[in-house]
């Protein structure tokens, strides 16, 4: 892995981790303005214990070294969940103002996941080949 693309990982990784911890600790603590906004989207107030919690759980898994299975979950819940959100805000009627922060987070997920060392990944296993 050159230089450039660990820099490029660190940085996505670091914003995302950010990210996703400062929402899901608002998200936990149920800070009005959240409970408010998540109430305006059409879905429960609980929603948000379990939103926070996955994404809690996720940033620690994503910045842990190991366990690539999970990392691969992780990035899948963050890409799941922001995807989700950009698409609820826009069903909504929601402004590009309320749209940008969870799309940011959707873009970081992709390039972090994508620009991982070879140590975050899950290495095939070379089963060989079957000759017929």
């Amino acid at each position: 892995m050159t230089k450039r693309n660990k820099i490029i990982y660190w940085v996505a990784t670091i914003w995302l981790a950010l990210g996703m911890l400062s929402s899901g600790i608002v998200q936990l603590f149920k800070v009005k303005s959240e409970t408010d906004f998540i109430l305006h989207m059409g879905y429960p107030a609980y929603f948000l214990t379990i939103l926070s919690s996955w994404k809690i759980l996720g940033v620690v898994t994503v910045l842990i070294p190991k366990f690539p299975l999970l990392k691969e979950w992780a990035y899948a819940g963050f890409f799941f969940a922001m995807s989700g959100a950009v698409f609820s805000h826009i069903a909504t009627g929601n402004s590009v103002k309320e749209i940008f922060p969870p799309l940011l987070l959707l873009i970081l997920t992709m390039v972090s996941w994508y620009s991982r060392p070879a140590g975050r990944k899950i290495i095939p296993i070379n089963t060989g080949t079957i000759n017929q």
